[in-house]
């Protein structure tokens, strides 16, 4: 079956886009995601554009809504609340992302039942791609993937296909754009079914700004990835923070002891103190990992049955 006619058969298919000031790029956006899914409406969420965005979004023929809370966690969160679908391809705003690829993606989650499709970013330019943002990109997937599964190669990805399944079950806490580790990490972290993409990427339209601050966005999604295993995965981030401690506390602990064996006297009593405190902070980060745990794994099981309390995404191989 090509792409085309299995998308026939899916019922109710949306796009969603996120926006704020893309007065620039939002037009080719939506005339590009109109085409390559007809019939298929596409939603634009206005951020509080200061431009032009709103009027250009409805002149490309968009149903354009509007989220007042600043931040692109705070429009995802708006967009899965509001729409009901049971495909959604979520995209950026920029004119980054392939239109044409939205096909591709919407007919292998339908094909194999997936709850996500990654839009995995393949680029041979720089200006869209710097190499800065691409070895960041790596070292937080590679964080990510190494503590939840290796299952997707770009976290950082814009562009997604989610099924209906996935998107009412998604907690969605974050307000920026964190957003997208949090896709991938509540995705690894149910198993749910998911699969990748392969989708060209290119520079923004001239004229067009990011809004992308390399640094201030990349401790964000660092500070978020430690925040996330914290609560996902407890016992290993205490377990390490007690590795640590004990570490810290043998290495120091070790000359007071052999002078003690030889002597029979602490001459360094302060260090045998900050030695013996540091292993008892050290038992109880890791009782404290255990005792998170267990809590962990109920959270773990109330969005699992919440997950499951949803029907299956739709398969072309059932009709």
């Amino acid at each position: 079956m090509s792409d085309s006619a299995a998308l026939l058969s899916v019922p109710r298919v949306v796009v969603l886009v996120p926006c704020y000031n893309e007065e620039v790029a939002i037009r080719a956006v939506v005339e590009e995601f109109r085409a390559a899914l007809p019939g298929v409406p596409v939603y634009v969420y206005d951020n509080n554009s200061s431009d032009r965005t709103v009027e250009a979004a409805r002149a490309a023929g968009a149903i354009v809504r509007t989220e007042m809370m600043q931040g692109k966690g705070h429009v995802v969160r708006r967009m899965f609340a509001d729409i009901d679908a049971d495909y959604y391809v979520l995209v950026d705003g920029d004119a980054t992302y392939e239109a044409a690829a939205a096909p591709r993606m919407v007919a292998r989650a339908y094909a194999e039942g997936l709850d996500m499709v990654n839009g995995a970013r393949v680029t041979d330019r720089e200006a869209a791609y710097r190499r800065g943002h691409v070895l960041g990109n790596r070292v937080l997937t590679g964080m990510v993937t190494t503590v939840f599964g290796r299952r997707l190669s770009d976290m950082l990805s814009g562009y997604r296909v989610f099924s209906r399944r996935f998107v009412k079950s998604f907690p969605a806490l974050s307000a920026g754009f964190e957003t997208e580790t949090e896709f991938t990490v509540h995705a690894l972290g149910l198993c749910m079914p998911v699969g990748e993409v392969e989708t060209r990427y290119v520079e923004r339209p001239p004229g067009s700004a990011s809004k992308l601050r390399t640094y201030h966005d990349g401790l964000i999604i660092l500070r978020t990835i430690v925040n996330l295993v914290k609560q996902e995965r407890p016992l290993l981030f205490f377990s390490v923070i007690a590795g640590v401690l004990f570490a810290v506390g043998v290495l120091l602990g070790i000359p007071v002891v052999m002078t003690f064996v030889r002597t029979g006297l602490v001459p360094r009593f302060p260090t045998a103190l900050l030695a013996t405190g540091l292993m008892v902070l050290s038992a109880l980060s890791l009782v404290c990992g255990l005792i998170m745990d267990m809590v962990a794994l109920g959270r773990r099981e109330m969005k699992r049955l919440a997950y499951l309390a949803l029907p299956a995404p739709a398969r072309s191989s059932d009709g």
